[in-house]
């Protein structure tokens, strides 16, 4: 699992999928506010002058000498909901990242969202 506090010494890694598929490159950790653990990445994709962040579980991620290796499919990722690279995310369009890799998606008991940026 990738720490928040080590996301300075990921940062700008590749992430790659099970098969060792280039996805794109680390760009931030986005935390689960009820645990504080990494839940989330967001992952650097597109042309260098169209690029944007795809959100991607770090569930069962692996971190190697110069990649972060994910459960999930190069597809997939690609697929998954985005932002602009200079944006952040809306709190009403969290729950659709979890809905496209089929998580489980709950807010805090007063309506609190469920991922924060690290």
């Amino acid at each position: 699992m990738i720490h928040a506090a080590d996301v300075r010494e990921w940062r700008n890694r590749d992430v790659v999928d099970l098969k060792g598929h280039k996805i794109g490159v680390l760009e931030s950790i986005y935390v689960n506010t009820a645990t504080d653990e990494s839940a989330m990445a967001t992952v650097r994709i597109g042309l260098p002058t169209r690029q944007r962040l795809a959100f991607v579980p770090l569930d069962d991620a692996v971190l190697g000498p110069d990649y972060v290796r994910v459960a999930y499919p190069k597809a997939l990722v690609k697929k998954a909901p985005s932002v602009g690279m200079d944006d952040i995310l809306p709190a009403e369009e969290e729950e659709a990242i979890f809905q496209h890799y089929d998580l489980a998606y709950r807010t805090g008991a007063n309506g609190e969202r469920q991922l924060a940026r690290r």
